[in-house]
């Protein structure tokens, strides 16, 4: 199997794994977050059954006491006409059951004002020493009269006279006590709840989801947070979560808006930063292992061409001195010398190029034209003669681009044999030279069978081939000489099944 077959295979399994993986970690971590979330949910949902059932504890406790309040006012109406009774009543016996009654008040403050409300008679009051008798009652007849109504005294002394007194009263210490408690608990258990109970952040609201009741676990802690934040932030969390709504004294409805915690946000975008991560990874390790990958080639590639070049070196040597000495002998004819002599020049030309390989080459102007035109005339004798090779350039004029002449032909001897084989030894070769302001592009088009899509990036690559005793070099070593050495660029540039255009393109 090609090797670059094979790479491709890992290529393509390790992607289908690293793809796999992703899509396990996404799917695991979705379903931790779906679990996370109904458990929270499940929390503020309990946490809203605490909030409801309090209420309702608190709505019971409200409507005792109001119950405790009317009694209270109930007792002050009956002492109110027992007082009445008292001043009018004749019977001995029933003064003393009004005086009884009276009597028992002992726990509601109580002021009775005469025809021209002046204070009279009161009750039930703590009068601390030092303290202007007057004074204090004055100040608290101004608190009972906000209260509410008083309770009117209508007396008949005589057919032809009538007393108007007024009764005021206020709640008694007791209830007094027991409502400023109950009045603590309704303001504070709200608050309680929401900094206690809840795990995420929460706000509370009334009907409307405007007026903002309470809140809690919100950044920025639980103080200096403005109206305009909490109405931003009760419009994001109605965007994350349905809010919970839940029913206070039977009729009121009081929502909870509530957003993920910063646990679950974390987890939500854990497996993107994961993948950023891996991917970042894998980006950084495969860069490492292709610089290394192509250094160890480079190494491998400078090996091989100094020991060819050296290998070469001693047989090279000794061919011409037999060539010298045939000369002198005239052992053969003068043609078959010439010929010698052109090979001996070439091996001459190859060696040259191994020995180049590894070291920093020369680049200097040269004639294009001078250049191909050398090199077409040692392969046409050396190729079928049934490839024709033509070259041309734009307006044939001269161009010249920096380049050297032995590594620049040794890319136009490989390009024409590998076309020369893709045609298999019939048809037509075209060089054609096309010179920019900057740039001169070289296009070499054959009549072969065409390059296919999927290769046309790695016919370059070492070790590529489509030759069943192919080596894959030399495309290969095409592409080390332009890019590499000659800072050029080198690329399939149209393919299909009447032939190929391979561009390159050299500075000037």
């Amino acid at each position: 199997m090609n090797i670059y077959s094979q790479k491709q295979r890992w290529k393509l399994l390790l992607a289908v794994t690293a793809i796999l993986i992703i899509i396990a970690s996404l799917w695991y971590t979705n379903i931790l977050v779906q679990k996370i979330a109904k458990e929270e949910r499940d929390k503020v949902q309990l946490w809203a059954e605490a909030i409801q059932n309090k209420a309702s504890l608190v709505n019971y406790t409200r409507e005792l006491f109001q119950k405790i309040s009317k009694e209270e006012r109930n007792k002050i109406e009956i002492w109110a006409e027992a007082t009445k009774r008292i001043i009018t009543s004749e019977n001995q016996d029933a003064t003393t059951f009004y005086l009884q009654i009276i009597g028992e008040n002992e726990t509601i403050p109580v002021l009775v004002l005469d025809e021209n409300d002046q204070i009279m008679n009161f009750r039930n009051f703590d009068l601390e020493e030092g303290i202007d008798t007057t004074t204090f009652l004055m100040s608290q007849l101004e608190l009972m009269k906000n209260k509410g109504e008083p309770i009117e005294l209508v007396i008949h002394v005589t057919r032809n006279l009538t007393w108007t007194h007024k009764l005021y009263y206020k709640d008694s210490k007791i209830f007094s006590e027991l409502k400023a408690v109950l009045d603590d608990l309704i303001q504070s258990f709200i608050s309680e709840i929401v900094i206690n109970s809840a795990s995420v952040p929460v706000i509370y609201t009334d009907s409307t989801q405007l007026k903002v009741i309470e809140y809690g676990k919100l950044e920025g802690g639980q103080t200096g947070i403005g109206q305009d934040f909490l109405e931003a932030t009760i419009a994001n969390m109605r965007k994350e979560n349905e809010p919970i709504a839940i029913t206070i004294n039977n009729d009121v409805v009081n929502y909870i808006f509530y957003s993920d915690s910063e646990l679950l946000k974390q987890l939500k975008i854990y497996p993107y930063f994961q993948i950023i991560i891996i991917a970042l990874f894998s980006l950084i390790s495969y860069y490492l292992f292709s610089t290394s990958r192509k250094v160890e080639q480079n190494q491998v590639w400078v090996g091989m061409a100094k020991e060819t070049a050296h290998q070469l070196g001693t047989p090279l040597s000794s061919l011409m001195a037999w060539v010298e000495y045939l000369k002198l002998k005239g052992v053969v004819e003068e043609n078959t010398i010439n010929e010698l002599s052109k090979d001996i020049s070439r091996l001459e030309t190859i060696t040259e190029r191994f020995s180049k390989i590894g070291s920093v080459p020369k680049l200097e102007p040269e004639n294009l034209n001078t250049v191909i035109n050398d090199s077409l005339a040692y392969l046409k004798v050396r190729i079928s003669k049934n490839v024709k090779v033509s070259f041309n350039t734009q307006n044939n004029a001269e161009i010249h681009a920096k380049l050297n002449p032995s590594l620049f032909s040794w890319v136009l001897e490989n390009l024409i044999k590998n076309a020369v084989d893709s045609m298999k030894g019939e048809g037509n070769i075209d060089i054609y030279i096309t010179d920019q302001s900057q740039f001169v592009y070289i296009d070499i088009t054959d009549t072969g069978t065409g390059v296919p899509r999927a290769h046309q990036k790695t016919i370059f690559e070492p070790g590529f081939t489509t030759k069943q005793r192919g080596w894959g070099l030399g495309l290969s070593l095409v592409k080390r000489i332009i890019e590499n050495y000659h800072e050029g660029k080198i690329f399939v540039k149209q393919s299909d099944a009447t032939g190929t255009t391979f561009r390159i393109v050299l500075n000037k």
